[in-house]
């Protein structure tokens, strides 16, 4: 029915923790080095890993059209990613054979598939080297090969199909599938390249500008990809386009609005404020953590009202009665955030700049309880070695409370290096940072915080030059 044999890759993206381990491990490096490079000789098939055509945290039609079509399914299990495995099951619910397991786990498979046959590769301290590339890359490529040459006639891996003899499978009318669908997948990779590229574009005007011209492509797809409108929207958020992320969202139909994306387009309202606007947003917000509570959206429902809060404190004279009333939602907001998944480190590390500010006992009670579960999320992502913004960002806000400059300045040369040509990004942190350093905290060196400020300072008016509305 299809052009090129379609291998389709599921496995964690960017560097995730061992929990058995004290590593991290880079996936991105297992697929360039391991995967993508063994099957490189096989010039008649089309690789599309998962995590390429997929933002927000979703699923949607053009992954299940890969996991379910595909010729060849390889699916990495070496950590316990929850995207992962439901892939996984998925594809051995849809399909009898030409499901690939591969795993680097010193232990056993989880007890629901331990029983499945897996490839192995190594790891030390998590990290592929060359000579395990090589091994992997040797006994990868055959066994895809022997996949795609056995077809319909190979052996059945899927526990359903060799448990159930007369077990149907899913049957998938070919009226329902572009038969260009997997050329489709390949040009929806290269958008999201594309999109990649033009965030990193220096200087930030320069950035904007490719990704406008991106959007057009973006909207082209038919629906509109939601992965790819997401993946645009945080390149706008990267560069504090905040206009043209209403825009868009607003050029995807009501009904593709995935909650990601009503998520992105509240705090598109939030932080540009026209007249209304943060109020707004906070209503819709509100409403979407009442119908689907997560950490995100009552983090996003904090940050608005903490802007609403500088505004406040901004405001010429500044309103103290207003500055506190916000103050006190954005704590009750980024305090359920974070008691809603306390994993996630963003709710928590702005629940500590508040309750630093503040002067009661009961605050400072609490920032002394919370500081040392912030640091053990924070380490979890990777600290100061993250290659995430965000991260970096946290833990250098996390090493300044804890007075530890060395590792405030490690953490900063980092901020540096991963946002240096995204101004929101070092304009958020440094807002962030002077708010801290307005409360005097007692515990904090106050002259090498300020030197801190300074360099971060200079940095925002670098990365601003040449921004545009």
């Amino acid at each position: 029915m299809f052009g090129k044999s379609l291998v389709f890759v599921a496995m964690p993206f960017g560097r995730k923790p061992d929990v058995t381990k004290s590593y991290e491990i880079d996936f991105d490096d297992v697929y360039e080095r391991g995967i993508k490079a063994a099957l490189a000789p096989l010039t008649d098939i089309n690789l599309i890993r998962a995590d390429e055509e997929r933002g927000g945290g979703f699923i949607h039609i053009p992954m299940f059209a890969r996991l379910l079509l595909a010729e060849v399914t390889i699916v990495d299990v070496t950590v316990e990613n929850a995207n992962v495995f439901y892939e996984l099951g998925v594809r051995h619910t849809a399909r009898p054979r030409s499901t690939i397991i591969i795993t680097a786990r010193e232990a056993a498979l989880p007890f629901d598939i331990a029983a499945l046959r897996a490839l192995p590769y190594k790891l030390e301290n998590g990290v592929l080297t060359e000579e395990n590339a090589q091994l992997l890359r040797a006994a990868l490529l055959p066994r895809v090969q022997e996949a795609l040459s056995a077809g319909d006639g190979g052996e059945k891996d899927s526990p359903l199909f060799q448990l159930f003899k007369n077990y149907p499978g899913v049957a998938i009318d070919p009226a329902e599938i572009d038969p260009d669908f997997d050329e489709n997948a390949v040009a929806t990779q290269q958008l999201g390249s594309d999109i990649a590229s033009a965030r990193s574009l220096t200087p930030s005007a320069a950035a904007i500008s490719a990704l406008r011209e991106l959007q057009g492509r973006v909207l082209a797809a038919t629906p509109a990809d939601p992965a790819l409108v997401h993946d645009l929207v945080l390149a706008f958020r990267s560069q504090g386009a905040y206009d043209d992320i209403a825009a868009l969202i607003e050029a995807v139909p009501e009904k593709s609005r995935t909650v990601p994306l009503r998520e992105q387009y509240a705090l598109a309202l939030s932080k540009r404020n026209h007249p209304g606007e943060r109020q707004k947003a906070i209503a819709q917000l509100k409403d979407l953590n009442e119908r689907i509570p997560s950490s995100e959206t009552a983090g996003l429902i904090g940050s608005a009202y903490k802007s609403s809060m500088d505004d406040a404190r901004a405001a010429t004279p500044p309103d103290e009665l207003l500055y506190e009333g916000n103050r006190e939602n954005a704590i009750e907001w980024y305090r359920r955030g974070f008691e809603f998944d306390p994993r996630d480190y963003y709710p928590g590390v702005v629940l500590l700049e508040l309750l630093a500010v503040g002067d009661s006992a009961e605050e400072r009670a609490e920032f002394d309880r919370l500081l040392p579960v912030v640091q053990y999320a924070v380490e979890r992502k990777g600290g100061v070695k993250a290659d995430d913004y965000w991260v970096v960002a946290t833990a250098l806000e996390l090493a300044v409370f804890a007075n530890d400059w060395s590792l405030a300045r490690a953490a900063l040369r980092s901020c540096v290096g991963l946002g240096g040509t995204s101004p929101d990004l070092l304009s958020t942190t440094l807002k962030s940072l002077r708010r801290i350093s307005d409360a005097k905290l007692p515990m904090i060196d106050a002259t090498r915080f300020s030197g801190i400020i300074d360099e971060l300072d200079k940095r925002v008016h670098v990365a601003t030059d040449g921004v545009t509305a």
